[in-house]
């Protein structure tokens, strides 16, 4: 697959990112993104707290939120592949201003709670098609040669702001109340728009565009094929259908851990809440030293040991995790374990960006979400029920060797090769997909 030509100098995509003027505004407008929907996960829940006073409101929001984001990550592909991506950036984060912004301007009149059964489930959807977006975005804007280290870089930073932008909003919230917070939610994402307005994308936006049309005289793809292509090009390329299986097996073992650490902080070991603060802060700390070092550790070893050895890293973190005596054991095992997470995704990420076609990237991200999550949750549940039934020790032991067996297995699979990004693999898969398309 060649690389899309940029319309400025090379020189711009071969520089140093630190020296990348459009990847540096680039990065701080996802990190104010980043700092938005942190502040909307402290503020939002305190305001349905306050308003009504139930936990199970609280739940039930969440659900209606993570229901709609899901339905929308189904669609977001094909709508990230048809259009601009640099104004659909822009765009969602303008629609999430105003959503948010209209909260606190309603709140001033008083509480009303239905209102945010509307506008949370819409802005977690235009969300949803916002990181669909940011994720196609990133080949055209460093280059392919630099996409693991700049998914680095934007993972670190998006941690770090994971830790302090609920650190703000709690303070804002205690000052002025949750639904001033929720405005400063709003105020992040129109920044967030105007730095993105200033970035130039070299070829991205265009090619997308231009790549996706389909040639004159053909007709248009059918929806239901426009929504299957992305599947359809992850089951047909040898690596990516290998991790797509892996990765679903792995984040249904661990989606549930936090909820597995807070248990045995606060059950097992008798814990306050502040300790629970360390660990978690920890484990921040863990996946920005994580996502630091990918770069130079997949250039130095290759993907598959990279990706492999983290994975059997995890497994035995998480192994440990239920048997960990102390706080400092916990707070180093869960450092370990998000931070070879962070690797792990990261190079995954990064791999899917190289190898897929442009105007099939949008889709391909979307494909790969909705599988990759589809039994996330059930996982979590079943984790979290046996922990309460059996004890953290044995169900930690038991989900880390299974992590242990997803490295094993892929040992055994196309992800073992050390530069799957290697055009050799292409052809047949590109052919097959985009050619049934323009039939």
């Amino acid at each position: 697959m060649s690389e899309p030509a940029a319309n400025g100098p090379s020189s711009e995509r071969s520089r140093p990112l630190w020296r990348d003027r459009n990847f540096g505004i680039f990065w701080a407008a996802q990190t104010l993104s980043v700092v938005g929907d942190s502040f909307a996960l402290i503020a939002l829940p305190l305001l349905v707290l306050h308003a009504t006073g139930s936990v199970a409101q609280m739940g039930l929001l969440t659900a209606v939120a993570g229901a709609a984001s899901l339905l929308a990550g189904v669609f977001a592909g094909v709508v990230v592949d048809r259009m601009d991506r640099r104004k659909l950036l822009i765009a969602c984060d303008v629609v999430r201003m105003a959503l948010y912004a209209l909260i606190p301007l309603v709140w001033t009149l008083g509480p009303q709670t239905w209102l945010l059964y509307v506008l949370l489930p819409l802005g977690e959807a235009v969300g949803m098609l916002f990181s669909v977006t940011y994720v196609t975005v990133v080949r055209s804007l460093v280059g392919g040669r630099r996409i693991t280290e700049a998914n680095g870089r934007l993972n670190a930073t998006a941690a770090a702001a994971g830790v302090i932008g609920p650190l703000c909003a709690g303070v804002v919230a205690g000052w002025f109340g949750p639904a001033a917070a929720v405005g400063v939610d709003a105020a992040s994402f129109g920044v967030s728009a105007v730095c993105v307005s200033f970035v130039r994308f070299p070829g991205g936006t265009r090619a997308a565009r231009t790549s996706a049309a389909p040639e004159a005289g053909a007709a248009r793809p059918r929806l239901w094929d426009d929504l299957l292509a992305g599947v359809t090009f992850l089951r047909r390329h040898p690596v990516l259908r290998a991790l797509t299986l892996l990765l679903t097996f792995f984040s249904f073992l661990t989606l549930g851990l936090n909820d597995l650490l807070i248990y045995h902080l606060k059950h097992d070991l008798g814990q306050s809440d502040s300790a629970v603060g360390t660990v978690f802060a920890a484990g921040a700390m863990g996946t920005i030293t994580g996502a630091l070092l990918v770069a130079p550790v997949r250039r130095r070893l290759g993907f598959g040991a990279t990706w492999i050895g983290t994975v059997a890293v995890c497994g035995l973190a998480v192994a440990g995790i239920g048997r960990a005596d102390s706080v400092a054991g916990t707070a180093v095992l869960t450092a370990t374990f998000l931070g070879c997470t962070s690797m792990a995704g990261t190079c995954s990420m990064s791999l899917r960006q190289e190898v897929t076609p442009e105007h099939l990237l949008g889709r391909v991200t979307s494909a790969f979400w909705t599988v990759h999550y589809s039994a996330a949750p059930v996982g979590a549940a079943v984790l979290t029920w046996a922990a309460q039934r059996h004890g953290t020790a044995p169900v930690g032991l038991a989900a880390g060797l299974c992590c242990l067996l997803i490295a094993a297995m892929a040992l055994l699979s196309p992800v073992r090769r050390p530069r799957p990004e290697g055009c050799e693999l292409l052809p047949v898969c590109c052919t097959e997909v985009s050619g049934g398309e323009r039939e």
